[in-house]
């Protein structure tokens, strides 16, 4: 990047904590060095940052159309943009803003994930041949693959920047069960609901904390709010159910001493990387996941925890036990994990790539 002109990294749905966006720029942000950083994020922005200025700028409803004339002033700018969320209405609005042929190290663009359909290849490859020059990102190959096979040149995986971590401290006592991030159904929300209902039934005594946030709009879908007045009204006394997205301070200290309860949809994520996941075993938390996941691979590669096929509260209490009963190996498995993905999820390596002459 050339002389001090700005990195414009673009978050829309970035207002505060909730979610991995927060997490994702600040891990990039701190690994950005002296660069210039304006990060254009939600109009209601609540935050800041040690690095980067912060431009409130999106409002939900106009996303699209402010997105467009924000594209085309950037364009016209010096300095490079980043699409930190990327979808497929991004490419589509850059290619209506961009007034010609977007020049080479320009665009770059993040996709945590993409499901290719037919209709979705044949855009790829048009715009492929339109705008050859965008830079596409991803953490896995699944992430970017239909854009290599659609004859975009500048296709790299990049790990997901996880958040920087001091080693986690050994021998840690076990503290509770923990059901941390935004609640929503392919989260496994209703897994987390059955299994407090199942404990309380059983007159069990096991602490868990549910942080149950809303996402970026404050909304719950219709399901998840069911299941967070189903957890209000169980009289389980060692539950403790957080309903606010939490500093990140304080959302990383959650897991101390925690086992980390992912019951998530294994379609959705069989290879979706998670940020909760990398937070986690960076504190030695060790993690209960579905099989399936790209996080049942982390446990699997690690022996940091367990993964289950049956997300029935029984199935997910018998491998909680198996955890506690042996939980000093587990656990120091966990935290030397989380010392492996520290070095290999660092965000250094996209920042490098941001960078780049």
């Amino acid at each position: 990047m050339e002389g001090n002109a700005p990195l414009h990294i673009i978050e829309p749905t970035l207002t505060g904590w909730a979610g991995h966006c927060h997490s994702f720029l600040a891990s990039l942000c701190s690994a950005m060095g002296n660069a210039s950083l304006e990060l254009w994020v939600g109009r209601d922005a609540a935050f800041d940052f040690q690095a980067g200025k912060i431009q409130p700028y999106f409002i939900r409803s106009l996303r699209r159309f402010q997105a467009f004339f924000l594209y085309r002033r950037l364009l016209a700018q010096p300095g490079r943009i980043f699409i930190a969320t990327a979808t497929r209405t991004d490419l589509s609005i850059l290619h209506l803003a961009a007034r010609g042929v977007i020049p080479p190290g320009k665009v770059f663009l993040y996709f945590h994930w993409f499901r290719p359909s037919a209709k979705k290849r044949a855009f790829l490859l048009d715009l492929s041949n339109k705008q050859p020059n965008l830079v596409i990102l991803g953490p896995t190959e699944s992430a970017i693959e239909a854009f290599r096979q659609s004859g975009f040149r500048n296709v790299h995986i990049v790990p997901y920047p996880i958040t920087p971590r001091q080693p986690a401290p050994q021998n840690s006592s076990f503290r509770h069960l923990i059901f941390a991030g935004i609640a929503r159904q392919d989260k496994g929300i209703t897994h987390i609901a059955n299994l407090v209902e199942f404990l309380a039934k059983k007159n069990g005594d096991l602490p868990i904390v549910v942080q149950a946030s809303a996402d970026h709009r404050s909304r719950y879908d219709d399901q998840t709010a069911q299941d967070i007045r189903r957890m209000e009204a169980i009289n389980y006394p060692p539950l403790q159910l957080i309903e606010t997205a939490l500093p990140q301070d304080e959302y990383l200290a959650l897991f101390g001493g925690g086992i980390c309860l992912q019951p998530y949809d294994p379609a959705d994520f069989a290879d979706r990387i998670s940020g909760i996941s990398l937070d986690a075993l960076s504190a030695g938390s060790p993690l209960i996941v579905t099989s399936g996941t790209w996080s049942a691979r982390i446990v699997e590669r690690f022996g940091a925890g367990l993964a289950v096929s049956d997300l029935a509260a029984p199935s997910l209490l018998s491998a909680i036990r198996t955890i506690l009963a042996d939980w000093p190996a587990f656990q120091d498995r966990a935290r030397r994990a989380g010392q492996t993905l520290q070095q290999e999820y660092g965000a250094s390596q996209l920042a490098d790539i941001l960078t780049a002459p």
